[in-house]
């Protein structure tokens, strides 16, 4: 039996015995922390009857975390959340749950950890005080063990949610505990939480030092004597251990260096994210006391500033989107599948890189991205002590940006995917000495515990041009803004401004470059503008009402459309590809998200930024990127073909490893394309009649791949296609169902719009609906839901029984449809 089977099967002495957590909640039982999310009990306060007070006659529902109430919520034009804020209103919320701790856990250390509770949340125990966190993004922990009852007297924890003061977020928040809460047991000889940093100063394809500087913490009320060893695992398989005999003092600290090397390491990159384990045991007199598991990979990278980002010694160009929190219909509340699956959808179209925005992420976010090999920007905060909105996190800045900047640092610096440390975006005192002097504050504190990653900042733009904010450059005139040239920055980030991109070198020499948030283009999923050739600003300027747009609130989804102080996708991705010191971009946004629906107000509610869809569905232009940014042969043709008879309409194409495509319609050849100098799509103007549009791409005379969209009769059936037809029947796991809108023939309906209702069977239940339409005000915690363009999304969440789920879909005067899951 190896070592790390042992360890797997080892009982650790200090593991909590909990009474009110299920099976499924206690997972592994090694782990020092078990699952604390199910069984709460939630009460949303009435603001004229509750009057934040708790009674005998409150109501309260069970649920189980996480949770965000405000998705469950009507829309509102009047909500003080702001249409920024996705209209959808926070509140103050409370949540209880009471546990059982076993008489042999008495001489333990037990707290309760929150991986991020929106916001001002204040826990009690047993009528105890414990703390208040305002931050609603950041980890946190309360020692419960002086509090505690023990055996048969029972415990409750209580937690108070304050959303109420709004607008407080210029996106949408969601509101509760709507990340993981877990419950941790260790003896009062162990590692402190977040209590291992690992890193790797040399690495070669030969050997790699790795290094360990590990926190002991000892609760005792004598010294301890005790034998730490750090093995590090592959797999299964052990690589190499290093021990060392420690003294520690009662109620002590103490900090211990470790290294050791690996010979002929599996390195960490972005298409095999490879990953060790390291085990940190701590020993009494022979006896295991405590083991804490760290994953991590060996890399090696640099910010160059002639070769931009080199990730191993090879040049990797970052090919990056930006990413709010929130799970489209599911809202905030973490579930690791809907994560998994928004990676999966941009790892196909070949991204390599995710911008935390503006937020430190979910742990759950790192751990995937780890797995699956992503370039992460890890940011911190969207404002400092100047506020954005009234009741945003500048009024508890000077109490906590110190201690949450740290405490994400601490959380987050062994992720091999986490590259480069963001200190905030757009902030408003980059242009004065304010942002200078806490710029240098927040890059100290950072340094302090993580000297293995470059800060930048995303500013808009770095370049002062005659004392104006200006993206045109004039060489004589311009100069960096004040945190740019503050030397508080390793990177300098640029957020927009593809204009100066090419003057870096010179504006900022000795300095790499990164394109921290970029083109902010704008598109509805399926809805197509007469022609293409014309690109709209929407709106004129950030800070005058848009009075135009499209009946319905839509936005062509050629790439025509974009925001005054952005591009359309292709303008800059043609800068950044062309330069190798241009290290890579982050692109604003990889998925639509609630609230912010530029350029629109009401009754829009969601962005239109995303490549993806608030519902998953790539939009057009994921094509154009998956034609860049992967080998894999792509042709996509669009739009669809459905118009009025002799209408002229633009048919684009996005293809690669071929010379030319060609189009036919209706058997006849309309001509061939292909894309001269740095040309990323081709078009044609087609006078319109029905029938079939056929793109056949050629390389060499030889067809590399054909495509085509046909003509829809009346709509009058369904397709339903599951990501996953077998999912664990752990009350957590996913399934996300397309359903696809078809003619008698199953040929797609591209402009159905029907209302579809669903009903479901066996031990499942639907957890959020969607079209992706950002003016639908219809609820995503329903059973119906009207299709955008031919498409609506179901969610499907097991429950805890094995068996079969079956969905059907029905509308009026269409056919029904049913589609099996297995939960397992």
């Amino acid at each position: 039996m190896n070592k790390i089977h042992i360890l797997k099967t080892f009982v650790v002495t200090g593991l909590l015995t909990i009474a009110a957590c299920s099976s499924s909640d206690t997972k592994e039982q090694n782990n020092r922390k078990v699952a604390f999310n199910k069984g709460w009990q939630f009460h949303l306060n009435d603001a004229v009857k509750d009057k934040d007070t708790l009674n005998a006659t409150t109501q309260w529902r069970t649920l189980n975390l996480p949770h965000d109430w405000s998705i469950e919520g009507k829309f509102d034009e009047n909500s003080p959340a702001g249409i920024g804020g996705g209209a959808l209103t926070g509140g103050l919320g409370w949540y209880k749950k009471t546990f059982s701790v076993a008489p042999a856990d008495s001489t333990k250390i037990t707290s309760i950890v929150f991986d991020g509770v929106y916001n001002n949340s204040e826990v009690w125990i047993n009528g105890h005080y414990l703390g208040k966190r305002p931050n609603g993004y950041i980890s946190f922990e309360y020692n419960l063990t002086p509090y505690l009852n023990y055996g048969d007297t029972k415990n409750e924890v209580l937690v108070k949610v304050n959303n109420a003061q709004q607008p407080n977020s210029r996106w949408y928040s969601g509101s509760g505990i709507y990340r993981n809460v877990w419950l941790q047991t260790t003896n009062k000889l162990h590692v402190g939480t977040y209590g291992t940093y690992i890193t790797t100063p040399q690495v070669s394809a030969e050997k790699a030092t790795v290094a360990f500087e590990t926190s002991i913490n000892n609760n005792n009320a004598e010294p301890k004597e005790a034998t730490v060893t750090t093995t590090i695992f592959k797999g299964d398989s052990e690589v190499t251990s290093v021990s060392q005999e420690i003294s520690i003092p009662a109620n002590a600290e103490k900090k211990i260096k470790q290294e050791t090397n690996v010979n002929k390491p599996v390195l960490w990159n972005v298409e095999s994210p490879e990953l060790y384990t390291a085990i940190t045991e701590v020993k009494v007199d022979g006896n295991v006391v405590d083991f804490y598991s760290t994953p991590f990979g060996i890399r090696s990278f640099k910010f160059d500033v002639d070769k931009g980002f080199l990730l191993n010694g090879k040049q990797v160009k970052i090919k990056g989107v930006c990413l709010h929190h929130d799970l489209g219909p599911l809202g905030t509340a973490i579930n690791t599948r809907a994560i998994e699956r928004q990676l999966e959808i941009l790892k196909e179209m070949g991204v390599n890189g995710i911008r935390t925005s503006h937020n430190p992420p979910a742990p759950e976010l790192l751990d995937l991205c780890d797995k699956m090999g992503f370039i992460v920007m890890d940011e911190a905060f969207d404002m400092w002590k100047q506020q954005k909105n009234k009741y945003d996190y500048s009024n508890n800045w000077d109490e906590w940006h110190k201690k949450d900047l740290e405490d994400q640092i601490l959380r987050d610096r062994n992720h091999p995917s986490v590259f480069m440390w963001s200190i905030g975006n757009e902030i408003p005192e980059q242009w004065d000495e304010r942002g200078a002097k806490i710029g240098k504050e927040l890059a100290s504190i950072v340094k302090t515990l993580d000297t293995t990653r470059p800060i930048t900042a995303a500013m808009n733009p770095p370049i002062v041009v005659n004392g104006d904010v200006n993206i045109q450059f004039e060489e004589t005139a311009a100069k960096p803004n004040a945190l740019a040239g503050s030397g508080a920055l390793d990177i300098i980030g640029y957020n927009y401004a593809h204009e100066t991109y090419t003057q870096h070198k010179k504006n900022f020499p000795g300095i790499p470059f990164i394109a921290t948030e970029t083109t902010s283009a704008l598109a509805t999923r399926g809805y197509y503008d007469a022609k293409s050739d014309t690109i709209k600003l929407w709106p004129k300027r950030w800070d005058i009402p848009f009075n135009e747009g499209n009946p319905g609130n839509t936005v062509s989804a050629y790439d025509q459309v974009q925001a005054p102080w952005g591009s359309t996708h292709e303008a800059t991705w043609k800068v950044i590809k062309k330069h190798d010191y241009l290290s890579g971009m982050y692109i604003w946004t990889g998925f639509d998200y609630i609230g912010e629906p530029t350029p629109y107000q009401w009754p829009s509610i969601s962005s239109y930024f995303g490549i993806v869809d608030l519902a998953g569905f790539p939009k057009d232009i994921y094509y154009m990127y998956q034609s860049e940014w992967t080998n894999k042969d792509v042709l996509h043709i669009f739009p669809h073909w459905n118009w009025k008879e002799g209408q002229n309409v633009d048919v684009w194409t996005y293809y690669n490893n071929a010379d030319e495509v060609e189009l036919y319609l209706n058997g006849k050849s309309l001509g061939k394309r292909s894309k001269q100098g740095d040309d990323l799509h081709v078009m044609w103007r087609v006078p319109y009649t029905a029938g079939t549009l056929k793109a056949v791409s050629r390389k060499n005379g030889k067809t590399v791949l054909e495509k085509e969209v046909k003509t829809a009769g009346a709509p009058a059936a369904f397709k339903l296609t599951a990501d996953h037809s077998t999912i664990k029947a752990d009350g957590n796991d996913l399934s996300f169902i397309t359903v696809d809108i078809t003619d008698d023939k199953g040929v797609f309906a591209a402009t159905a719009n029907n209302e579809i209702n669903f009903s479901i069977k066996g031990n499942g239940k639907i957890v959020g609906v969607c079209s992706g339409d950002p003016v639908s005000h219809e609820p995503y915690k329903a059973s119906k839901h009207t299709a955008l363009n031919g498409k609506c999304l179901v969610i499907v969440q097991s429950g805890e029984k094995a068996g079969t789920i079956e969905l059907t879909a029905s509308a009026n005067g269409l056919k029904s449809e049913s589609i099996k899951i297995t939960a397992e």
